[in-house]
């Protein structure tokens, strides 16, 4: 499946190159991703100071039309996004002990730190698209829909202080006995370079507005979805889904 998904973007490349008229659109992007499948979002966002709306952020993008019909034309498109944030621990603090860092509920101590990391995740789709305009190119105002493939490059990485919570230990002082956690510091991310590629689908929407015999502005949205899997440094945690939505401004120009 996955052989066949890239097939299919090489191809549309191969045919948007061999068409006659272009459009070349440069945009920026609002990413919002998803973050809603898989256990390593329920644990970061259970456990850090991190929210849905922390990874949410501008995107560039590019884009290359060919036209091969009066309202069909083949897109292929590239849109970057990377964003990274620290956060500490909710309900944890740190002590420094004999045998290494533990993790000690922040309602009943104090702590000699707060453990805290950083999380980055950046996501590339390369995208191969079929455009419709329904109404034509031309008129004040271009609708336009479309949806295709998408071959997706990702990557997650942690680094900083990370409670292992499936390491258990009671801890006894005089004042009774505690359940604590190891710390450990951690550089762990999913794939080294341009990280892991997956695939998946993707459909849009927009409007197209000229403002010169060779220029638009592009006001669109998108969802893409694109199921991938860890294998690397966090393996053992579920599948998620590293597509989610985008709103976009864009310029186009006409060729």
């Amino acid at each position: 499946m996955k052989k066949r998904l890239l097939i299919a973007i090489l191809v549309f490349g191969l045919a948007a190159g061999a068409a006659s008229a272009n459009v070349l659109t440069i945009r920026m992007n609002y990413f919002v991703p998803r973050l809603t499948t898989g256990n390593f979002w329920d644990i970061e966002f259970e456990n850090m100071q991190f929210k849905k709306t922390t990874f949410q952020d501008v995107s560039l993008g590019i884009q290359y039309e060919a036209f091969v019909s009066r309202d069909f034309s083949l897109v292929i498109g590239l849109d970057i996004f990377k964003k990274s944030k620290g956060a500490y621990y909710k309900d944890w603090v740190g002590y420094e002990l004999e045998d290494g860092d533990y993790a000690f509920p922040a309602d009943e101590f104090r702590g000699d730190f707060v453990p805290s990391h950083s999380l980055t995740y950046s996501v590339a789709p390369l995208q191969a698209s079929i455009k419709w305009t329904p109404f034509g190119r031309r008129g004040n105002v271009i609708p336009y829909i479309g949806g295709g493939v998408n071959a997706t490059f990702w990557n997650v990485r942690i680094q900083g202080d990370q409670i292992f919570f499936k390491d258990e230990y009671i801890y006894e002082d005089q004042f009774g006995q505690v359940l604590v956690y190891p710390i450990y510091k951690v550089d762990a991310r999913e794939s080294d370079g341009l990280g892991r590629v997956s695939f998946g689908w993707q459909a849009f929407g927009g409007l197209m507005i000229p403002v010169g015999r060779r220029m638009t502005i592009d006001v669109g949205g998108q969802y893409f979805s694109c199921p991938a899997e860890f294998t690397n440094a966090f393996e053992g945690f579920q599948p998620i889904d590293v597509g989610g939505y985008q709103f976009s401004l864009g310029v186009n120009y006409w060729f």
